[in-house]
């Protein structure tokens, strides 16, 4: 094995983070495949800087040796002007939350899309897929939107506080997946009355942000229901979807698969899918 392997160093740079399982799971499959993995949290909040010291904290953490670093909420397009090179996907989709650094170069990639269509693909299998909400048109919602429509939705509805940037996540969208309707709401009461699913895209539900997403009032238990959040595992969304009889999905399968793709990138190993969906699993029991 090559000293690089034997040293490997990798981050999560993002607000809030303490509590992420992204550490573990990188570092329990690296040690399954006998590297020597240190993966180091870089948190906003901790560090108290805002999104404007991106710039020193990719330089500190190249200077310092990393592979390459996770990028989460707020800096997921934050992020991208500071990069050399950004991946098709990265590039289509305007956010990113891998960035290898490699010869000198800081690389873009995005494994938050693909995370989520396997986690979609694996959890609900067979879900009506003519049309859904989507609250959150921020990093994660842009990932989320892509999956959806590469899974072949046919309709969806993008609602977010700032009407401006749902607008851009439509406009977006519609040019990458002309076959599909995308198209913007201002609220979600009637939106939530012509939709199959449910995305939930934002921070709210996560313990620094809780609560529910939308009036729990709105949720039919003919609703397929889909969460991007995993810390709490089962959100208040996803409690209340639950409790009136919704198929469920929670962010968890997300979680496991966009870690899954960055430690591809990062160490250029194939990771154990199962292994790493199981080690999660133990984690968050």
């Amino acid at each position: 094995m090559d000293t690089f392997l034997r040293n490997l160093k990798a981050g999560l740079i993002g607000s809030g983070i303490q509590a992420s399982l992204t550490p573990a799971m990188h570092m329990r499959e690296g040690a399954s495949q006998g590297l020597g993995y240190e993966y180091q949290l870089i948190d906003l909040n901790e560090l108290q800087v805002s999104v404007d010291q991106l710039p020193k904290l990719l330089a500190e953490s190249e200077a310092r040796g990393l592979a390459g670093v996770n990028i989460t909420h707020p800096c997921k397009q934050a992020v991208i002007p500071f990069l050399d090179e950004l991946s098709d996907d990265a590039r289509s989709l305007g956010a990113v939350n891998t960035v290898v650094f490699k010869q000198g170069k800081r690389i873009g990639h995005n494994t938050d899309w693909w995370g989520f269509a396997q986690s979609f693909k694996r959890g609900l299998p067979g879900a009506d897929l003519r049309s859904a909400v989507q609250l959150g048109a921020g990093g994660a919602g842009v990932a989320t939107a892509y999956a959806i429509l590469s899974l072949g939705l046919q309709k969806l509805m993008v609602i977010d506080r700032e009407m401006e940037r749902a607008e851009q996540l439509a406009e977006k969208m519609t040019a990458l997946f002309p076959q599909a309707q995308v198209v913007t709401c201002a609220q979600a009461e009637e939106a939530m009355e012509d939709t199959c699913g449910l995305i939930h895209a934002t921070p709210t539900g996560m313990e620094n942000y809780p609560g529910l997403p939308l009036p729990a009032h709105l949720l039919q238990p003919a609703h397929w229901v889909a969460e991007i959040v995993y810390f709490p595992l089962e959100t208040e969304l996803l409690k209340e979807a639950s409790r009136i009889g919704c198929r469920v999905l929670n962010g968890g399968g997300m979680a496991v698969f966009q870690a899954v793709g960055a430690f591809r990138l990062f160490t250029g190993r194939e990771p154990d899918e199962q292994r790493m969906l199981d080690h999660f699993k133990k984690l968050t029991s």
